[in-house]
């Protein structure tokens, strides 16, 4: 990956979360996490991350914005394997990577340096 990581996760799991701040740390980047998109520049951010456990509401808007203020920002959502429709909702809102919790969490590294 060309530029450093910086992780934008809306998400109110702290558990799940420490474990992506671990991931992006190890690596030099940078994670901060919310209940929304903060209002300063987000320009820079390379992943907005969406938990569909916590956050599911946002998965219909969350790529209109993205693509606003974040154009360049990668944008993957995960939830639980059971909850289908809430993955298909974050599918059909626009979110390019739609993952279930094991999925994202097993993988978390390579998900992030992930360019496809």
């Amino acid at each position: 990956m060309s530029r450093s990581l910086d992780v934008f996760m809306l998400s109110g799991d702290l558990l799940f979360a420490s474990k992506v701040r671990v991931a992006v740390d190890a690596v030099g980047g940078r994670m901060r996490m919310g209940g929304s998109l903060p209002k300063s520049d987000l320009s820079g951010l390379t992943h907005v991350v969406l938990d569909l456990s916590t956050r599911s509401k946002l998965a219909g808007s969350l790529a209109t914005e993205c693509q606003t203020r974040c154009p360049s920002a990668r944008l993957i959502a995960y939830g639980p394997h059971v909850q289908t429709d809430r993955l298909q909702a974050a599918r059909e809102g626009g979110i390019e990577t739609v993952l279930t919790n094991n999925q994202f969490s097993r993988d978390v590294m390579s998900v992030l340096r992930s360019e496809d």
